[in-house]
């Protein structure tokens, strides 16, 4: 069990990664900064092995911080710890998912409520649209068309609003590059939930092992001075 203050607590059976493992390899957002390994010390040599690593700050999975949306908007330092543990419900939307530019609507949410009950304020929103079973192939991952457009799910802007205002969700993540569906390239949807300094996931997986709620998200930050975001590790608590 984890303490969190005193009032609080957090009873879990099963604890599970929700990020992907970073390799050279994996799947990257056009123009982002390549992953780089150098080893700096081998044991045989130093007697310790450390390498020294490189990649973007919206690469693997990751978090984004509003100042990457947002002059005025703080980087991912500025995140309170308790900010980082949250609750979360997962919406499956793998069945819907015949074209890849689907977007979430308001109608998916209100189904879900009709099956698991009302989405409980401050809880982040996970969109499970089975992207993740795609991650060990970029083209298909990526999904880019011949002008390199990119098609892949995500959280539709009506369907966006209504949860941060009527539901006052603390966030939202995917198992996809981005939120936003991938041919938008205006970031609608990030631009809407980081106005203030909330939750935004992407490149998620294993979100076939969450039940649709109850799940509490640990995400683990590198704190970097003024980041954009960060890669992540996002772990579940499973009750």
């Amino acid at each position: 069990m984890i303490q969190l203050q005193r009032q609080n607590s957090i009873t879990y059976s099963r604890v599970i990664h929700l990020s992907h493992v970073i390799d050279t390899s994996i799947p990257q957002w056009p123009d982002d900064p390549p992953v780089e390994f150098a080893t700096v010390a081998k044991l045989q040599k130093d007697g310790y092995y450390l390498r020294r690593f490189s990649l973007g700050e919206h690469s693997a999975t990751h978090i984004n911080a509003p100042n990457s949306f947002h002059s005025s908007g703080v980087g991912i330092d500025q995140y309170p710890a308790q900010s980082l543990v949250v609750p979360a419900v997962v919406i499956d939307i793998r069945p819907i998912v015949v074209n890849p530019d689907y977007a979430l609507t308001i109608a998916d949410v209100l189904f879900w409520e009709e099956q698991h009950g009302k989405i409980p304020a401050g809880n982040a929103v996970l969109l499970y649209t089975g992207w993740q079973e795609k991650w060990f192939d970029k083209n298909a991952f990526l999904n880019q068309d011949a002008e390199g457009i990119m098609h892949f799910p995500g959280f539709g802007s009506d369907a966006t609003r209504f949860l941060l205002n009527e539901r006052q969700i603390t966030g939202v993540g995917i198992d996809t590059h981005g939120i936003d569906p991938g041919k938008d390239n205006s970031f609608t949807v990030n631009r809407l939930v980081l106005e203030q300094p909330r939750i935004v996931l992407e490149n998620l997986t294993n979100l076939n092992q969450l039940p649709p709620k109850g799940t509490t998200l640990v995400i683990g930050v590198l704190r970097l001075q003024n980041g954009s975001g960060s890669p992540v590790g996002v772990l579940a608590l499973v009750p």
